[in-house]
């Protein structure tokens, strides 16, 4: 599909603004639906950083009207709007669902009415729990979800049915699911819900399982963005990182860049349908090494990281990508190199000016008994 009209749901986002550039500079005319959410747009107002060529429709993606009006002359659809944030997921629950998942099917609803060639999905890596692993020989072998007494002994580690000690492996789209906090009920909600639709109605489908997306645009002063962001926010007010449990975990790190270039892959691949595909980096590094590099960037190498020695009920141990499948079916190779990604944020940081509610987002998920 080439200079089509595209909508993206959550089009003046973080992704979604990236997205925008990208599918632009392709030669599609895209138009955004964005109900300027406070918690990522302060202000409320069109973000500056959003190309000046995006038609934005201001409305909420529950709001039928809204999509319908948003939906008109549209050939396909980038579904990207949503409530994001796995401890905010777990006592925001009625706005997680009705943003998420009624968002959805509001969306869907309406295509009925305004037909598309296409729907892409942002799914998330939280569908898998745990990532995948493998035991003392090898094999792949289930991990036990790690309990609130073991949490509370710092034993941070997850253990096989038996016991047995497990090592951490690239996690392919053929783990089942193992759903561990209500953002990520949702996200496998918002990906099912648009196969099964696309399949009946055959529409050209994927849901595109992002993993931890970095790079500018960041809301920095939501504390329940990226990690990456959310680091940069206490740097930048000279306030160390804190990590939880040991920062042992290991994650996966892909630019938003690359992301983009995802996005406009699928759209080119119409035929590449009802299927989930991983979008990472392929590589993995633990937070603790994360905390660390962004500090030498940002020339606050003298601010130590605080590990907290909490754990977030909902959160996992290891999880990281295995992107052969994105690969083989659309061409996708990630480009950005972790630090120079990091090296492109830290630019971007240069003058931003960071709200930090990180300690108030932490004692709401202590008051609540969601950390032990």
């Amino acid at each position: 599909m080439s200079q089509g009209r595209i909508l993206i749901t959550g089009g003046a986002g973080f992704i979604g603004s990236h997205v925008a550039d990208a599918l632009l500079a392709r030669g599609y005319r895209v138009r955004a639906l964005d109900s300027l959410d406070p918690q990522v747009h302060p202000d409320s107002a069109r973000p500056g950083y959003l190309p000046d060529d995006v038609e934005l429709v201001v409305g909420d993606v529950r709001d039928a009207h809204a999509v319908r009006r948003a939906l008109i002359d549209i050939d396909a659809v980038i579904h990207l709007a949503a409530k994001v944030g796995v401890g905010q997921s777990m006592y925001e629950i009625g706005d997680y669902v009705s943003v998420n998942s009624l968002g959805t099917a509001t969306l869907l609803q309406a295509v009925l009415e305004h037909p598309v060639g296409q729907i892409v999905v942002a799914s998330s890596m939280s569908v898998y729990g745990e990532g995948l692993y493998v035991d003392g020989e090898g094999n792949p072998a289930p991990a036990r979800e790690r309990t609130r007494e073991q949490l509370t002994a710092h034993d941070w580690e997850p253990r096989g049915p038996a016991g047995a000690a497990l090592t951490p492996v690239a996690t392919p789209e053929t783990k089942p699911p193992s759903l561990s906090s209500i953002y990520a009920l949702n996200k496998f909600e918002q990906e099912r819900s648009t196969l099964l639709f696309g399949r009946a109605y055959e529409i050209p489908s994927v849901a595109l399982r992002f993993f931890n997306v970095y790079g500018p645009h960041q809301a920095l002063s939501n504390p329940y963005t990226g990690v990456l962001a959310i680091f940069a926010s206490r740097l930048l007010n000279d306030k160390p990182p804190m990590i939880f449990e040991d920062g042992g975990q290991r994650r996966d790190f892909v630019s938003v860049r690359d992301v983009a270039a995802a996005c406009s892959l699928a759209l080119e691949h119409p035929e590449v349908g009802d299927d989930v595909l991983n979008i990472g980096s392929g590589a993995s590094v633990t937070v603790r090494e994360i905390a660390r590099r962004l500090a030498e960037i940002l020339d606050k190498e003298h601010i130590e990281p605080e590990l907290t020695g909490e754990c977030r009920m909902g959160d996992i141990r290891h999880c990281f990508a295995d992107v052969a499948k994105a690969h083989d079916l659309l061409g996708f190779d990630p480009v950005v190199r972790l630090e120079d990604g990091m090296r492109e944020l830290a630019e971007w940081l240069e003058g931003q000016v960071a709200n930090d509610f990180v300690d108030q987002a932490r004692a709401e998920l202590r008051a609540r008994g969601l950390t032990v």
